[in-house]
């Protein structure tokens, strides 16, 4: 399964930590994040990381791409919810487009948790039917 990760950066350490209790499960699968998200977690699991772009330089509409491209069967977004405006047009498009393609998402570390456990015990494996059915 492909997981796509973004983290602010009040959520870097949060995400990092995440990232290392659950670095079995992750390292069955393929990874992207934005650059220094991905830069953290590789370092602090050894997890192999395509590393897209910095979140403000483009990262996060990298992978609101490959949402839409199907390329994407799981999201795990931290971001800061103490943040005097409410979601950002990036955040909320990153929500949307996964409602709009079925991609799960997480938005705070005890939907992560489930995902993950839910990725383990192959609970997401219907997005794989998704994928072909979208190629014909």
């Amino acid at each position: 399964m492909e997981i796509a990760i973004i983290s602010s950066d009040t959520k870097k350490l949060l995400m990092t930590e995440f990232c290392m209790a659950y670095c079995g499960i992750l390292s069955r699968h393929q990874i992207c994040a934005t650059a220094i998200t991905g830069k953290y977690i590789s370092e602090s699991t050894g997890l192999n990381i395509e590393k897209l772009l910095t979140g403000s330089r483009g990262g996060s509409d990298q992978i609101a791409s490959r949402i839409t491209y199907n390329e994407v069967d799981l999201l795990i977004y931290f971001g800061d919810p103490n943040k005097e405006e409410e979601y950002t047009e990036v955040e909320m498009n990153l929500i949307r487009l996964c409602d709009m393609y079925n991609v799960p998402v997480a938005t705070n570390i005890a939907t992560a948790e489930a995902l993950v456990f839910a990725l383990d015990r192959g609970d997401l494996d219907w997005r794989q039917n998704i994928k072909k059915e979208k190629r014909r």
